[in-house]
């Protein structure tokens, strides 16, 4: 069974740091990018940062560049999302969805806000909520 499930979200304070964990299983690894998409009470799903196979590449949207690192361990089939200075707009339920198209990190970071009909079709997690309180 395909499955990618995450962990690491808490509550924690402005400015503090949370590392989340995107487990996969099920299906090669190697040959998936990863995505991390959030979404906030009441707001659409958005990308937040992407690794493409095997690490080669790296993304982020502007809002967290330079305080989140994506990071892959090919060895524990795990995606890692490290999230330092963390603001209580980064509240969300963070989740990580896999695609084997070559493309996916280039159009996720594109076109930041997926359909749900489209993320639907993505192997993808139930989510990790984090909550950063002010």
């Amino acid at each position: 069974e395909e499955q990618l499930v995450e962990s690491g979200g808490g509550l924690v304070q402005t400015g503090g740091s949370l590392t989340l964990s995107c487990a996969a299983s099920g299906f090669t690894f190697d040959d998936h990018a990863i995505g991390w998409f959030r979404q906030a009470p009441g707001k659409e799903r958005e990308a937040v940062s992407c690794i493409t196979q095997r690490g080669s590449n790296t993304y982020y949207v502007d809002s967290v560049k330079g305080r989140f690192t994506i990071s892959s361990d090919n060895a524990k089939n795990t995606v890692y999302l490290q999230m330092n200075n963390l603001k209580p707009d980064d509240t969300a339920v963070y989740t990580c969805a896999a695609d084997h198209d070559p493309l996916f990190c280039g159009v996720i970071m594109t076109i930041p806000t997926p359909s749900e009909t489209w993320y639907g079709l993505l192997k993808s997690g139930k989510g990790t909520l984090v909550n950063v309180s002010s």
